[in-house]
């Protein structure tokens, strides 16, 4: 074996009250992306803040090239040629492309006023964007990109800094699955150029596709590692969790395949802003979970908002236990029980500076008010009763949101809906940038919410959870239900053809009386 370019030995880290890594070792050499995982808390970020210079460490010892080496902030690791991309980004929207891939180190034209080299600065800065296949100019504002671009951008960054060894958070978490492809061979392209990635993700089948090798963490702690020929996506999950994936998912037991049990929610002639000429019909079940299915940009958010209120429709007829509802806003929805928990929770289900008792008892101020008042008594004991019913690992309902873990936060999310008692309830990507733990602690909870008779809507982008978690799966392609499969139909060669508008050979059930 070559020697290590980097060596991390005997890392310990704690926190009041918490021992976020003890003792933790992790290599990396030369031309690897080594993929580091674990569950929420499980200590990746912590142990990467350390080694790019945002946090310091309690004990242990880094070595890069043989040689003890200290990294104290952020400057200092890219002054070594680690680079960070964080999971939230970390780009300034105001300025254009080129000044952010310079930020900081922009070419100057030399003498007492070190005035910008402009010319050079975009001259350099779109040779890295044609690198990385990005079709823009460097002179674009980048408020005016996509996520996925400006997740270029920050690479572009990177590379410009001469990176050597690159630190990758979660960076698959909003990307579509051409992006997340294009971003994947950018991977390979680095490797290829003398770059270790460290690679953190929960999208295991990335891993699969990209890692060379794979450390574990659990609890702080390493729990071992996996080369190539050994990685496989059950494997990686009982290292990080400790049981098998069978065990995550608890199908129902009800028969939906009638149309008189499926029926209790309606929606019909539904027009989203995005596919104006498509009506979407469907029903769900007291009870049921109806997944849906389909590529990224079919329409299934759209639904969801328009059913919610967020988004004007027209035509549509909603209701409920035979009960026409009508919806104009999402006050309106949430009066007659019907709920959002949305796929940017930070962003839209959460107001993250708020802390856990103010977010779940926002929605319904009046049942924790009188004569205007609020109580504080009972927003915290409704608070602590939540945490407690479903898991929410926070010291204190005092905690902010902002500070606690991506399953958490979704859980948090998810308290303040159940407090109002919902009768629909609609999942937008419910484990979205979270760990296995903390899914299969969500897939319970949609399960134990369909065994208290609420009707389900769960809109997924991953395959095995929409099958895993669904009584039916209505699939959608280019603004349309193209079918609606009952369980014994589930298959992922059945979502595929109608997620792609081939799937003549599926039996589609009338979704439109």
């Amino acid at each position: 074996m070559p020697n290590p370019i980097l060596e991390m030995s005997g890392i310990s880290k704690r926190f009041p009250g918490v021992i976020a890594l003890e003792q933790v070792n992790l290599e990396i050499y030369l031309n690897e992306v080594i993929a580091l995982i674990g569950e929420n808390g499980a200590g990746k970020s912590t142990l990467m803040k350390i080694l790019g210079g945002v946090i310091e460490r309690d004990a242990g010892t880094i070595r890069l090239d043989g040689e003890l080496i200290e990294i104290h902030s952020p400057s200092e690791a890219s002054r070594r040629r680690i680079e960070f991309i964080h999971q939230e980004l970390s780009v300034l929207d105001n300025l254009d492309v080129a000044a952010n891939i310079f930020l900081h180190r922009e070419p100057t034209n030399g003498g007492f006023l070190k005035l910008i080299n402009r010319r050079k600065l975009y001259r350099e800065a779109d040779a890295l964007l044609v690198k990385l296949g990005l079709d823009i100019s460097s002179r674009t504002p980048l408020a005016k990109l996509s996520l996925a671009q400006q997740q270029l951008v920050e690479i572009a960054r990177a590379i410009s800094a001469g990176a050597r060894i690159l630190i990758m958070d979660e960076p698959t978490s909003s990307l579509t699955l051409t992006e997340t492809r294009r971003l994947l061979d950018i991977v390979r392209d680095l490797k290829a150029h003398e770059v270790s990635i460290i690679y953190i993700s929960h999208r295991l089948h990335e891993v699969e596709e990209i890692a060379d090798r794979v450390v574990v963490l659990r609890d702080g702690r390493n729990v071992g590692a996996l080369v190539h020929g050994e990685i496989d996506h059950d494997h990686m999950v009982r290292m990080m969790v400790g049981r098998d994936l069978k065990d995550f998912f608890k199908p129902g037991t009800g028969d939906f395949s009638k149309s008189t049990d499926r029926e209790w929610f309606s929606v019909r002639n539904l027009r989203t802003l995005r596919y104006p000429n498509t009506a979407v019909s469907f029903n769900v079940g007291r009870g049921e979970v109806l997944g849906f299915g389909g590529l990224v940009g079919a329409g299934r958010s759209e639904v969801a908002r328009a059913i919610f209120g967020i988004d004007a429709t027209t035509e549509a007829q909603v209701s409920l236990g035979g009960e026409d509802v009508p919806i104009s806003a999402p006050r309106d929805a949430i009066r007659k029980g019907i709920y959002l928990v949305p796929e940017d929770r930070r962003m839209c289900g959460l107001i993250v500076d708020f802390n856990v008792r103010e977010n779940i008892s926002l929605p319904g101020m009046d049942r924790y008010s009188t004569a205007g008042f609020i109580s504080a008594g009972r927003e915290t004991a409704a608070a602590k009763q939540a945490c407690k019913t479903i898991n929410i690992k926070t010291p204190s309902p005092e905690m902010k949101a902002a500070n606690l873990s991506g399953g958490n936060q979704q859980k948090v999310v998810l308290a303040k809906w159940l407090a109002l008692s919902p009768k629909v309830l609609i999942f937008d990507e419910p484990t979205r940038g979270i760990d296995v733990g903390a899914k299969s602690e969500i897939y319970a909870l949609i399960r134990k919410l369909a065994g208290e008779g609420v009707s389900v809507i769960a809109i997924s982008s991953e395959m095995e959870e929409v099958l895993g978690i669904s009584d039916r799966i209505a699939v959608m392609h280019e603004g349309r239900i193209t079918g609606i499969l009952d369980r014994p139909q589930f298959s992922e060669e059945a979502v595929m053809r109608l997620a792609t508008g081939t799937g003549a050979k599926v039996r589609v059930e009338e979704i439109a009386k």
